[in-house]
């Protein structure tokens, strides 16, 4: 009886130790909070300087999280959007570097359905470098897209731990 108390308490002394290893193994996600947060950010930012955006988020599977379009924004800025998130959480890269890479190194990737190739989406990358997700922002020039998209993510760099 003695033997099987103590290998007991010795499985669960090793559980226990475990329990820290496991915990510091787990990958940051975007909560719905983060990713609202994220899209009232980047809307701050429209507003004040007048563009009306749409705003995508998406996990780190490319899965839409939360979408939010304001008022008066173009309907097919929604598409826009979500392609410029799904480009950006595909590759580790923004949507303005998938473009650069299209135009020196490898010109087909231009010519993939859904992949786009001008500013607006950035991927969601912690300062460990795990890559959690993308934002997609689409409803005025692709360098104001971005800002908001940026703005975005600086909303929730200390939330997320981004770079």
């Amino acid at each position: 009886m003695k033997a099987i108390a103590l290998t007991l308490a010795a499985m669960a002394g090793v559980a226990f130790t475990a329990l820290p290893a496991h915990a510091q193994q787990q990958k940051t996600t975007i909560t719905l909070a983060a990713a609202k947060k994220m899209a009232q950010a980047c809307e701050a930012r429209a507003e004040k300087e007048g563009w009306r955006m749409i705003t995508a988020v998406m996990d780190d599977g490319g899965r839409l999280k939360y979408l939010s379009r304001m008022d008066n924004a173009f309907l097919g800025s929604v598409e826009i959007a979500q392609l410029k998130a799904n480009t950006s959480s595909s590759f580790p890269f923004s949507t303005r570097q998938v473009g650069e890479i299209a135009s020196k190194n490898v010109p087909g990737i231009a010519h993939v359905p859904g992949v786009v190739t001008f500013a607006g989406g950035l991927p969601i990358v912690t300062a460990k470098g795990e890559h959690i997700g993308s934002i997609g922002v689409s409803g005025d020039s692709a360098d104001n897209d971005e800002l908001c998209a940026q703005a975005a993510l600086d909303a929730v760099k200390g939330d997320l731990g981004l770079k």
